[in-house]
């Protein structure tokens, strides 16, 4: 490296220096960094912070900063993951014609929705997760929504009443956590995606432990339900653990 003083950047460079406002993003924090003065490229040769730069300008900034860095640097809320992950599997499931809401599809067309919701904001953490919400629902429609709500739903309720959320990115398929007290006199294994696919129930001890996971419920109250109980009765007397679950009643104690 050589040193190179002002003088001679002003006498190499001067074509290519440039006076005004200069918008770069952050993506350390997800907003902009303003400034106005002379650059040459990327390098601030004299000025200082800019508090009144362009809006329209920002905002671009914004958008080309979730283009070049990803969708995850938006404040999604959690049901809005959700929603975009249970759209994906009806799609694959069942019904492809669903919008795309992968990541792919979203910044191919980040142009059409993302401007208005930086409209005004500096930064990315200031969009409202409610607008993004808003904006997967605007794109899949209300037919769209219904169709997602019946092939691959947020949570289950188990006959005991409790509402479960399901995990549809666990390793072996839609998945169910609840202890097994909750399933009692279900007969049947419960099912998604118009009752083609089995819901994986993964019940826990009284304490959270796993116990057993199953896409065959009637198979395993019949099978190896009975060593499970056995176990279970010595460790958790407090709780019920009937000879015959599928005829026991539910619950939640």
């Amino acid at each position: 490296a050589a040193p190179i003083d002002e003088a001679a950047i002003e006498s190499l460079f001067a074509d290519r220096i440039e006076t005004g406002a200069h918008v770069a993003f952050d993506p350390a924090t997800g907003g902009v960094r303003t400034t106005h003065g002379r650059h040459l490229g990327a390098i601030r040769l004299s000025g200082g912070q800019d508090s009144r730069a362009d809006p329209r300008a920002v905002a671009a900034a914004l958008v080309e900063g979730v283009r070049a860095h990803g969708l995850h640097l938006l404040p999604w809320s959690d049901a809005a993951l959700s929603l975009r992950k249970r759209v994906a599997f009806a799609a694959q499931a069942h019904d492809p014609s669903l919008p795309d809401l992968s990541d792919t599809a979203l910044l191919a067309s980040l142009d059409d929705w993302l401007p208005g919701l930086v409209d005004g904001k500096r930064r990315l953490g200031d969009v409202d997760p409610g607008a993004l919400g808003g904006m997967l629902d605007a794109r899949l429609g209300w037919e769209g929504r219904k169709a997602v709500d019946r092939l691959a739903p947020h949570a289950f309720t188990t006959p005991a009443g409790s509402h479960h959320a399901i995990d549809y990115e666990a390793e072996a398929g839609p998945t169910v956590t609840a202890r097994p007290q909750a399933f009692f006199g279900l007969a049947e294994h419960p099912a998604i995606a118009g009752g083609r696919i089995p819901l994986v129930l993964s019940l826990t001890s009284p304490a959270g432990h796993p116990i057993q996971t199953t896409r065959d419920l009637p198979g395993f109250w019949k099978g190896s339900w009975a060593a499970v109980a056995r176990e279970m009765r010595g460790r958790y007397p407090r709780h019920p653990w009937p000879d015959d679950p599928a005829a026991a009643d539910p619950t939640l104690r």
